[in-house]
């Protein structure tokens, strides 16, 4: 008696589709060809993507950054919005070379899902382009992945990297950072990207309405405003002002980054009176119980990005700021640090 033939199986009866992977990359190379800069020598589908290094360059340092979007994403899902994370990601990355100094070349990034849905993907994508336009950095390349059975339906997870360059000579190291130095903190869009786990521990607490008005805009809109890229407004400040120190405030807030810009023998004091925090972490505070120094080792309370110059050049800072379309405030001041204090302390 003959046995049936089996059926011959496929990638995509194993849950793979090469065919939506093939759609996502030709849907987004319009949006990645935006990004391109001179540099860039070869575009989207290839093995790997060739840049050079620009001559302007004399000795040229190149800076490297990696990050993800972290449990943002779960709202997203929630809200089934795909359109900003992609800005986060970016953000996360180039935020971070930027603060030694670096002008963002280029980003790749990693897009990893069980199942490649194309619509929802290529908003994805979409918005790592055009995190990359505001960045003025290339989107040259990445990797999807599609895995069935490592991830729910309808999720998905990214992480990415940037590479930027810097002279030599400018690598911001903080160094030079001394007591009477100006501390100065560039207004955040939100939360950022950071401390999602805690907000969405204070989002089941209190249950809210999350398409309710919020100051104006629905409460989703707030949570899910993408980071605050900050590369343009800082590398136009650079060449006017000498910028001793810089710091993302990312996890760990304020009291736990801006210690990463700071040498030995000083600490940053900031007089939290100096700037607004804005409604969202009023919120926050409110509806979860949490304690103010947990607030700043959490959250970035308002600062995305803080920088540290000479007094005498703190105005004329702030004023270049300002003309750039960044809300800043001068929100302390560095001193010697006593035995036994913390690097940064909030008054």
């Amino acid at each position: 008696m003959n046995t049936p033939q089996e059926k011959s199986l496929s990638y995509r009866d194993a849950g793979v589709d090469i065919d939506a992977g093939d759609a996502l990359v030709e849907a987004i190379k319009p949006y990645a060809r935006r990004t391109l800069r001179p540099e860039v020598l070869t575009g989207i589908g290839g093995f790997g993507a060739l840049v050079e290094i620009s001559k302007k360059y004399r000795e040229p340092v190149l800076v490297a950054g990696t990050d993800g979007v972290g449990t943002k994403l779960k709202l997203a899902f929630q809200l089934k919005r795909h359109d900003t994370v992609g800005i986060d990601l970016v953000a996360m990355s180039v935020n971070d070379v930027l603060v030694q100094g670096a002008e963002p070349l280029f980003f790749l990034d990693y897009f990893a899902c069980g199942k490649l849905e194309l619509a929802s993907a290529t908003e994805v994508i979409k918005g790592v382009a055009r995190g990359c336009e505001l960045a003025g950095c290339a989107l040259i390349g990445g990797e999807t992945a599609e895995m069935p059975g490592m991830y729910p339906a309808g999720e998905y997870d990214l992480a990415g990297f940037a590479v930027g360059v810097v002279e030599k000579s400018a690598i911001i190291d903080g160094r030079h950072i001394a007591a009477g130095d100006a501390v100065l903190g560039l207004a955040s869009s939100g939360a950022h990207s950071n401390g999602y786990s805690l907000i969405r521990s204070i989002i089941e607490r209190a249950k809210p309405d999350l398409s309710a008005d919020f100051h104006g805009r629905p409460l989703a809109d707030v949570l899910l405003e993408p980071t605050r890229i900050y590369v343009k407004p800082l590398l136009a400040l650079m060449r006017s002002i000498n910028i001793k120190g810089l710091a993302h405030i990312t996890g760990g807030g304020l009291v736990e980054n801006i210690p990463r810009a700071l040498p030995e023998g000083v600490a940053a004091v900031l007089q939290k009176s100096a700037w607004p925090m804005p409604p969202l972490f009023h919120w926050l505070q409110q509806h979860g119980g949490v304690a103010e120094a947990e607030m700043h080792r959490v959250f970035n309370c308002g600062i995305g990005m803080t920088l540290i110059v000479a007094e005498a050049d703190a105005d004329a800072a702030l004023r270049l700021l300002a003309e750039a379309g960044e809300r800043a405030y001068r929100i302390g001041r560095i001193e010697a640090r006593a035995d036994g204090q913390a690097q940064t302390v909030v008054v």
